[in-house]
């Protein structure tokens, strides 16, 4: 690990010091070799650490050999999301951008979302369409980001958002250390709303900017997704518990209970998130009333 902190601090002369990246990684040696070859190509020339979720298929031996400039940081335990905490630990750039190993940043967006972070004191992410594909296909996700109807605190350079998409996302990095990155509990599935909402409780704000581009080439392996769905589930009732106001939490709860009784996926989340109730029930910290106000503009709660 000392290796990996060292090469991840190594200067690269002709690119933008102010952003590093992190890329996540499992198992995808292939995926994950491409991806670093296309960020190294970008005209920024960010410091790069790829946070290695303990890989078995020889990740890290591989990337450390073809790409000695590149840190390459193990984490034990395979902790999902929160990989990305040790990756952003290890850089020291003011602004960190995320991207998994099936996704890569456009050359330039990195600089004009550094661009944006220096011109907006309290912008804390910017999130980038995703380009789906080969032929460019706009994500879905685009749509409703560019049509948010929340009100921003403070002038942002495009439109306000209560969330974001972990893996195409720039952040900045002492917002994001504020409020301790991603939760290891959450693993991976919509563990972005939690730091969100920790992020707009402390007055900092994300923005949707649609100059900023990452192509997403989905991994070709076969995706538990009723696994991903469960864990999405167990995840937003572990927010309700934490961070919603009374009423709202129990009405998620309910939902969940309610749908329980046809849904096998719902009914498989419930025992995982009641499992961990205690630990929230000790860290629950309701968001303040102005975030309350403002998730209400995405419609009742």
């Amino acid at each position: 690990m000392t290796a990996a902190l060292e090469l991840a601090s190594t200067s690269l002369e002709t690119g933008d010091p102010r952003v590093g990246v992190v890329i996540l990684t499992y198992n995808r040696a292939d995926e994950v070799s491409r991806t670093v070859e296309r960020m190294l190509a970008l005209p920024e020339r960010p410091r790069i650490v790829v946070a290695d979720n303990g890989s078995t298929d020889g990740t890290p031996e591989l990337l450390r050999w073809r790409f000695p400039e590149v840190g390459c940081l193990t984490v034990d335990g395979n902790p999902g999301a929160a990989g990305r905490n040790a990756g952003l630990a290890a850089l020291d750039t003011p602004y960190v951008a995320f991207c998994d190993d099936d996704t890569w940043w456009e050359p330039g967006s990195l600089t004009r979302a550094a661009d944006h972070f220096d011109a907006y004191a309290r912008l804390a992410v910017v999130t980038a369409r995703v380009l789906v594909g080969p032929e460019n296909r706009l994500d879905p996700a685009w749509v409703i980001m560019a049509a948010s109807p929340v009100t921003p605190r403070t002038a942002l350079p495009g439109p306000a958002l209560l969330g974001f998409l972990a893996g195409a996302s720039v952040v900045r990095r002492s917002a994001f250390l504020q409020v301790g990155g991603f939760e290891r509990r959450f693993f991976i599935g919509g563990e972005e709303e939690l730091v969100a909402l920790d992020l707009l409780s402390y007055g900092w704000e994300l923005a949707y900017v649609d100059e900023l581009a990452v192509h997403h080439h989905p991994s070709q392996e076969n995706r538990d997704n009723s696994a991903r769905r469960r864990t999405v589930t167990r995840n937003q009732l572990w927010v309700a518990w934490l961070r919603y106001p009374l009423p709202w939490a129990l009405k998620k709860t309910a939902r969940v209970l309610l749908a329980a009784r046809t849904d096998p996926i719902s009914r498989a989340a419930l025992p995982a998130a009641l499992r961990e109730l205690p630990w929230a029930l000790a860290h629950r910290r309701v968001i303040p009333r102005d975030v309350q106000r403002r998730l209400r503009e995405l419609g009742p709660r």
